[in-house]
């Protein structure tokens, strides 16, 4: 044996090993897959960031990266009784210390008698913590003024996004014209682009009304579904709820459009509420999909099958990190669940610590609770600040030549329309890329902001945005739109004098 592996080896020696992964043999859905908010731009920003560490100098001292809804990135604190509970999870000695108030220590012990061991270190079920999970469900059924939940249908997930797979991998099936087809709203949030490439499942776009508001237009509903009809399936619409990137919150009526379309057609409806605490207009309100439907009657809220989802990530709390998260599911066929079930022990559980926050998201201090105050002013103050954000962002942008952009009615983006000259369209075709690419790298390039081309999230062919987070300080965010109006005026002089 020894002797056949050493002729082996020497008929093998200068010869090198080919790698059995490559991009000839990669996965083909994979290279499929684009995800924009940390695309090609963000990888840019990063080199420049090492650049200006090493001494490098350019017309600008820092990149201030707008490109991701990421708010302690961008320096927001986090609220002081939610990292209580988590730490007193992670190390319940501190149970001892006086410097820990009893309401936190309480929702503590009450989580870890729910955890294998008494400890945040163990897995849970694969749904999550039953009491986590029984919290959330109360949650629920205030926030929609007794709407019922029942919390066997509610399952934690790694983040909203982990939920959003999963369903998504239930309904992926068919092939050629029987494929699934995945109603998305254009503008979208890039995940769900790339999970349906990933999945190899059929894209159908369905455009909101930028002269509306980004209003959803039922009429476009039809049309888009009518039309994807002829090459796929169409099994499923997927609405966000405020608006990511576009920032607007749904009005009662158009959801209720919405539900009756899914009703007469027969679709699965994902609700993406992850900004449901993210609302500004004072004129704007929350309506959940669940409590609509639920206001629709029973022949529509006994058989409309919908999945909601929120997360740890946005809101007040901006716990991007701990990657919480849970989704509702109502109306699922029983096998339907236990598929999905099974699916979801597949990958165990979703992290402990992020179970813990979504649970003091759902269960914070109530007014009769020693930290209320504190928890109150904090949660007060970054919603009121966000607030201000959106308005100083929407009345900057809106009086700059060339950028129109709408009320940011919620969320935490902005996303402008951007005039683009034809000269700068042709000179970023010639260079192979999308107008609004070559717009934000020059902008990138010469102001060191990070922003994310509209056509990374979809738009409207001969229309160009950027998307914007409203998350950095008013002192920064202030230099930055600044920056942005100095910079559009320049480059619509320089490609205006070439016209």
């Amino acid at each position: 044996i020894l002797s056949a592996a050493k002729a082996s080896a020497g008929r093998l020696e200068g010869k090198l090993r080919e790698k059995t992964l490559t991009l000839d043999t990669l996965n083909p859905q994979v290279k499929a897959v684009e995800y924009a908010v940390r695309g090609p731009i963000v990888i840019k920003a990063g080199e420049i960031e090492r650049y200006l560490e090493e001494g490098g100098t350019k017309p600008f001292s820092e990149v201030i990266k707008a490109n991701i809804g990421d708010a302690h990135a961008m320096g927001q604190q986090p609220i002081t009784f939610l990292r209580q509970v988590v730490a007193l999870c992670t190390f319940p000695e501190l149970m001892d210390s006086p410097s820990f108030p009893e309401d936190a220590k309480w929702r503590a012990r009450r989580i870890l008698q729910g955890c294998g061991g008494h400890s945040l270190g163990s897995y849970s079920a694969s749904p999550g913590v039953e009491c986590i999970r029984k919290d959330i469900a109360a949650y629920i059924e205030q926030r929609d003024e007794g709407v019922p939940s029942d919390w066997e249908n509610i399952y934690l997930t790694t983040g909203a996004s982990d939920g959003i797979m999963t369903i998504l991998r239930l309904l992926v099936s068919g092939k050629d014209s029987s494929r699934t087809g995945v109603m998305i709203p254009i503008p979208q949030y890039p995940l769900y682009s790339a999970a349906i490439s990933e999945m190899d499942a059929v894209q159908v776009n369905y455009y909101l009304d930028e002269d509306n508001c980004w209003a959803l237009d039922i009429n476009e509903l039809y049309r888009a579904y009518q039309a994807a009809k002829l090459h796929c399936q169409p099994r499923v619409i997927c609405i966000i709820n405020p608006g990511n990137p576009t920032g607007q919150v749904q009005s009662k009526k158009c959801i209720e459009e919405v539900l009756h379309f899914a009703y007469e057609e027969n679709l699965f409806v994902m609700s993406d509420e992850v900004y449901q605490d993210n609302v500004y207009t004072p004129d704007c309100q929350f309506h959940s999909f669940k409590k609509v439907l639920y206001e629709m009657g029973p022949e529509y809220f006994n058989s409309v099958e919908l999945a909601s989802f929120h997360s740890t990530s946005k809101g007040y709390t901006g716990e991007c990190g701990f990657r919480g998260g849970y989704m509702e599911v109502i109306n699922m066929d029983p096998e339907v669940k236990a598929q999905m079930v099974k699916l979801l022990s597949v990958r165990l559980c979703p992290p402990l610590a992020g179970q813990a926050a979504m649970d003091v998201i759902v269960n914070p201090p109530q007014p009769d609770e020693h930290s209320y105050k504190q928890f109150r002013q904090e949660k007060s103050s970054v919603l009121g600040a966000l607030a201000d954000k959106a308005k100083l962002t929407e009345q900057i942008l809106n009086a700059v030549p060339g950028i129109k952009c709408n009320p940011v009615q919620g969320a935490m983006y902005a996303f402008p329309r951007i005039f683009i000259p034809p000269k700068a369209v042709e000179e970023a075709k010639a260079l192979g890329m999308q107008p609004d690419m070559f717009y934000c790298l020059r902008l990138l390039e010469e102001t060191g902001i990070c922003v994310v081309p509209g056509s990374g999230f979809g738009q409207k062919d001969g229309t160009y945005h950027f998307r914007m987070t409203i998350l950095p300080s008013i002192e920064k965010l202030k230099v930055l739109l600044g920056k942005v109006r100095d910079f559009h005026i320049r480059f619509l002089k320089e490609y205006s004098a070439l016209e």
